[in-house]
């Protein structure tokens, strides 16, 4: 049978196992993964997956529940686990299949080069890569590289005729360099990841950076404790950007338990500061034709010239806010569907980097965050961090051991953007800056 069969007959088996509704998907993938390190396989490891997702529903009672038998068997008893246990949960007086229309073509979201790498060709990439870094003066050691690959398919059909299906694949590449002996070895990383092979960073790139970002770390200080302006790297300032879509997440709305619970169509980013989220940008990372539960995709501006425009919003936080899906419900086969963003970015700024600093008589420049230390209620923030001295408007001294707070509420009017955004994460940025940060130091 093909996917949309299977997902018929999966369905049917639930309508006769006595629900009033359901919804079932399907996710095939297929991976390659190889490691190694100092000239030696540490990683050869490749896996195919089906799995299938079945929700349903009794009244306004709803369960859901995974598995991998796709026989007439298997799914009959998968739907009767499924409708057993939505008979003993509570009432959700706001979970819903949505109407939706067809399913868009995929296609022209380019999401899948066709190209499935040998393990050759990745260990070729890994070995490039890792040489790279190894070459780079001052580096000492190597705790290697991997690349990577997968395809995977998603199918969605739902009890109230919708069915859609797509393809994402992805290629991966990272290194890891050491510089230094002993107590004073210092690490870091570089990578890159692309649903085309032909956007993804060469490995000579990725291992030089590692390599040469590894020097850079050599004899950090630890600064003297103060209020200074904090400069985040790309990789690190999209952090901010995640802190951002956990506030605006609908569940979280909804539940009373985000410091932005009540800033909607209030001015959260500095004037003229945009936010978008888009499903539908052509070889994006979390690109897609539809969520989750079959809604279609589409460009949004969640904050729009440093206004909050929109909540992320699937079908039951929306019900919840009496509001209509903002198309953004994530779902794997195992739990039922949350919020989430697709290709989230904040837009990219006038000045270089090195002009955003430009100004800054001491200052921090950021490269890696430690811990978690964010409250999403009261949005206090304390993250424990490593980077770079800012002195007179140029990078100095490394610094680790410290730790930088603020409140996220004060941090994102403190915003202000530099001109380098790459897409390459899913949830990117530029540098970004923030005025008036406590540094924590000696």
């Amino acid at each position: 049978m093909n996917r949309q069969d299977r997902l018929g007959a999966l369905l049917d088996a639930a309508r006769r196992a006595g629900a009033d509704g359901a919804d079932a998907l399907l996710v095939e993938s297929a991976s390659l993964a190889v490691g190694r390190r100092l000239g030696q396989i540490e990683q050869l490891e490749r896996s195919e997956s089906v799995d299938f997702g079945l929700r349903v529903f009794l009244g306004r009672r709803v369960a859901t529940v995974s598995g991998t038998d796709a026989s007439p068997e298997g799914f009959a008893a998968l739907a009767e686990r499924a409708v057993a246990m939505a008979r003993v949960v509570p009432e959700d007086p706001h979970a819903e299949i949505p109407d939706v229309p067809a399913a868009a073509d995929a296609s022209g979201l380019d999401l899948d080069d066709h190209q499935e790498p040998s393990a050759e060709a990745l260990l070729d990439r890994a070995a490039a890569a890792e040489e790279a870094a190894l070459a780079v003066s001052g580096v000492s050691n190597s705790e290697g590289a991997s690349a990577g690959w997968t395809r995977g398919t998603r199918a969605l059909a739902t009890s109230r005729g919708f069915f859609g299906e797509y393809v994402r694949g992805s290629h991966s590449l990272s290194a890891t360099a050491l510089a230094g002996e002993g107590t004073g070895m210092q690490r870091d990383y570089d990578y890159s990841a692309a649903t085309h092979l032909a956007d993804l960073d060469a490995p000579e790139v990725i291992g030089r950076k590692a390599g040469e970002q590894a020097v850079a770390r050599l004899n950090p200080t630890r600064p003297r404790s103060g209020t200074v302006p904090v400069v985040y790297h790309p990789r690190v300032a999209n952090s901010l950007l995640s802190h951002l879509a956990n506030a605006i997440n609908g569940a979280s709305i909804a539940r009373g338990t985000s410091f932005l619970r009540d800033a909607m169509g209030k001015q959260i980013l500095p004037a003229g500061m945009t936010v978008w989220d888009d499903p539908l940008r052509a070889r994006g990372l979390r690109s897609r034709p539809f969520d989750g539960e079959g809604v279609p995709g589409r460009r949004l501006a969640l904050v729009e010239g440093g206004v909050l425009r929109s909540w992320l919003l699937d079908s039951r936080s929306a019900r919840q806010l009496s509001l209509a899906s903002t198309g953004h419900a994530a779902r794997g086969t195992g739990g039922p569907p949350t919020p989430s963003p697709s290709n989230l970015w904040v837009e990219a700024g006038a000045p270089t980097p090195d002009a955003l600093m430009a100004d800054i008589r001491e200052g921090l420049f950021v490269t890696e965050l430690i811990g978690m230390g964010v409250n999403g209620v009261t949005g206090d923030y304390s993250r424990g961090a490593a980077g770079f001295m800012i002195r007179d408007g140029r990078l100095a001294e490394p610094v680790s051991e410290i730790t930088i707070a603020g409140r996220l509420p004060e941090m994102f009017l403190a915003l202000s953007a530099a001109s380098d955004l790459v897409f390459r994460r899913g949830t990117d940025a530029p540098t970004l800056r923030v005025e008036g940060m406590t540094l924590a130091g000696a």
